[in-house]
């Protein structure tokens, strides 16, 4: 009888499993995901600002289907939240991981509706440029059908809101209630707000203002984070001295100066980052709406994400600018919306006037392009074409190809004809980038470039091990918190081997061969060779134009050197002289005793590791696997002694995710879905290579 009943009730639920399972209503009509909203009204969706409860179904692409009770919605946007097809904030009851793994789990997310964009990719290629030039935080481009309240409206794209949190703007959250011992340095999200959608007026709780203008060109800075229910006056004072303090040093008249001008409060490598995908896209508004950040005990500003890119790659018909709508042969920072006082246009035609951005900007651009720029935009637009040929065409039976939505510069009667002119766009506007940015670079000093003469010459075929005169410990890095250190010599380990430069400006570069980072000098701007203001050796993202990675090796006794920073001018110190492993390698007060401290003294060998034109092959095959479904990293070789060596996974950000030995393997399982680097270093020769999980 027992036995009949169990039967009886497995049967049942096994039937009401199918059930649930099967949902005939809410189905996929093209190979994309398709999102099922409904107002519990059936009512429009029509304010900005008043949100109205809905429901939604998810149907992925195994066609499983997920239900969402009340959440609420509203329309989102600027211009485009007056077009007939609209874009949507969606806010959930609870955090939902919308998109999965490696991307965020909140409440709040977007479907844009691409209207005035007949490709209706323009933001995800946008995005996966910014992936690929390795910006930390791109917005999510996941394609989807949607109907609401029962009627087909077309192709839309689910992405993230910009906010602060984990797989969006990553920085540190402050707290929402401050005590005396917060720290209210950051994080902070900016927007460079040329609506000015924002209040001057003290509101809230907390009394604080949204936004304010620039003190010196008025730009209009909008702060998204912290939220405006949370903002404390203290914040909002510091956030806005930090915004004067670097506007006010870009205009002043030694904004030039390494040391004294603006170079030194913005991060260079995202600053370079953004700002060549804005020129890459010619996007007419990247300086109207120009998203950027600071971090917690971090005085620079961090640019980024991008976004909003619908009208860029020549998709803007408005002449204002330069008397045509051809951006073609066009800089935004000369022709782009921002400036006059509605954006941060002003902010990016200043630091071309500094020879240092000019070469900055043209270098990394060279660096793209070599890399294979262009093949990667037109690898990227066949997949975005293949993948959304079906729900492109179901759109444009709803909405007309050739029905200008916003300001299209040009309508076509088919959807090859946009893709074609986007690919000839690419392609015309690149070769202008090249000429331009190699006219516009001089050959003028750049203050901080002038000329050393050192007291040391490196070969540039070697790697060379840093030790202290008195322990004998090395400089070294901790691959497990990349943190520099001094350790006992070790003959067998590539993080001790140091790459040594020769600038030709007379100081040296000094990179590490197991990571690839550089010295960095992290002390605070106003430091002096004799005062100790708490600054330390780090390492960080190799740029030989960064003044903080400019080093000088001044001969002291016995063959001995000091190294100097170019930054700070102060002396590399090995904390408290203590031969202990793990010991810090600080940065310290430069000054009479740097002949005599040993504490201040390195002596500097060529490793028995030599770089040489005949080692730059492998001495033996060997390959890298990885298994997909076990999540599996590993090495095969025909002399399994010879995987002794270590091996780096780098994120997409650049940041060392984890280390393994080569013969151990490595599990992936242990990291979130993305982009990562997998490089190592064998024979004297460095290996790297992609791998996407």
């Amino acid at each position: 009888m027992r036995n009949g009943i169990l039967t009886a009730l497995l049967l049942l639920q096994a039937v009401l499993a199918a059930g649930a399972q099967t949902d005939t209503e809410h189905v996929r009509v093209t190979n994309l995901p398709h999102v099922y909203l409904e107002t519990f009204s059936g009512q429009p969706i029509t304010s900005k600002n008043i949100m109205i409860l809905a429901r939604m179904w998810y149907v992925d692409e195994q066609d499983n289907v997920t239900y969402y009770d009340s959440l609420q919605t509203r329309v989102r946007g600027n211009s485009t939240a007056n077009l007939a097809k609209k874009p949507y904030k969606l806010k959930f009851q609870s955090k939902v991981k919308l998109l999965g793994k490696g991307r965020a789990n909140t409440k709040k997310w977007t479907l844009l509706a691409n209207h005035a964009d007949k490709t209706l990719w323009r933001n995800a290629l946008t995005s996966l440029m910014g992936e690929w030039t390795g910006l930390p935080f791109n917005p999510a481009a996941k394609f989807v059908d949607l109907t609401l309240n029962g009627e087909y409206i077309g192709n839309y794209q689910l992405s993230d809101q910009v906010d602060v949190r984990k797989y969006r703007v990553d920085v540190a959250e402050q707290d929402s209630h401050l005590t005396s011992a917060s720290n209210i340095t950051g994080g902070y999200l900016l927007e460079a707000d040329g609506f000015a959608d924002f209040t001057t007026q003290a509101q809230g709780p907390y009394g604080s203002p949204t936004g304010f203008y620039s003190r010196v060109i008025g730009a209009p800075v909008r702060i998204h984070y912290p939220d405006e229910d949370e903002i404390a006056p203290e914040q909002y004072s510091y956030i806005r001295g930090v915004v004067d303090d670097f506007e006010q040093r870009l205009f002043a008249d030694n904004f030039r100066d390494p040391l004294t001008g603006y170079r030194q409060l913005v991060d260079s490598v995202s600053l370079v980052n953004w700002y060549l995908c804005t020129e890459i896209c010619a996007n007419v508004d990247g300086f109207f709406s120009t998203y950027f950040y600071k971090d917690r005990d971090d005085s620079r500003l961090y640019w980024g994400p991008l976004w909003d890119y619908d009208i860029a790659y020549n998709n803007d018909n408005r002449t204002d600018r330069g008397g045509t709508s051809n951006t073609e042969r066009q800089l935004m920072k000369d022709y782009g919306y921002g400036g006059n006082r509605n954006g941060c246009r002003k902010w990016f035609h200043q630091m071309w006037n500094d020879p240092w951005f000019a070469r900055l900007v043209n270098r990394r651009y060279k660096e793209l392009v070599s890399n294979g720029l262009e093949d990667y935009l037109n690898e990227k637009i066949d997949s975005l074409v293949t993948l959304l040929d079906a729900s492109q065409q179901l759109n444009y039976e709803r909405w007309g190809i050739n029905v200008r939505a916003l300001r299209e510069r040009i309508l076509h009667s088919s959807y090859d004809r946009y893709v074609d002119d986007v690919r000839t766009f690419i392609s015309r506007h690149l070769d202008f980038l090249s000429e331009t940015f190699d006219a516009l670079q001089t050959n003028d000093p750049v203050p901080g470039d002038e000329v050393n003469v050192p007291d040391f010459i490196a070969d540039a075929n070697s790697y060379y091990v840093i030790a202290n005169g008195k322990t004998g410990t090395c400089f070294d890095v901790d691959m497990q918190t990349d943190e520099l250190c001094a350790r006992g010599r070790d003959d067998n380990s590539e993080s001790q081997q140091w790459q040594i430069t020769n600038l030709s400006n007379g100081y040296l570069f000094i990179v590490n061969r197991a990571t690839g980072q550089a010295l960095s000098d992290s002390s605070p701007a106003g430091s002096t060779a004799t005062t100790n203001t708490g600054g330390s050796i780090m390492l960080a993202e190799a740029d030989s134009t960064d003044v903080h990675q400019l080093w000088d090796f001044v001969r002291q006794v016995d063959g001995m050197y000091n190294i100097i920073s170019r930054w700070s001018y102060h002396a590399a110190n090995l904390n408290g002289g203590s031969a202990a492993d793990g010991t810090r390698i600080i940065s310290y007060t430069s000054d009479g005793r740097n002949a005599s401290s040993s504490n201040r003294l390195w002596r500097i060998k060529k490793s028995e590791t030599i770089v040489e034109d005949g080692m730059n092959s492998l001495a033996q095959d060997f390959a890298l696997a990885y298994d997909p479904h076990q999540e599996r990293l590993h090495f095969g070789a025909d002399d399994l002694q010879a995987l002794s060596f270590r091996v780096s996974i780098y994120d997409r950000a650049g940041r060392l995710a984890a280390t393994f030995r080569a013969s151990d393997g490595f599990m992936m399982s242990a990291l979130p879905p993305g982009l990562y680097i997998i490089s190592w270093n064998y024979n004297g020769r460095r290996e790297s290579v992609k791998l996407t999980k």
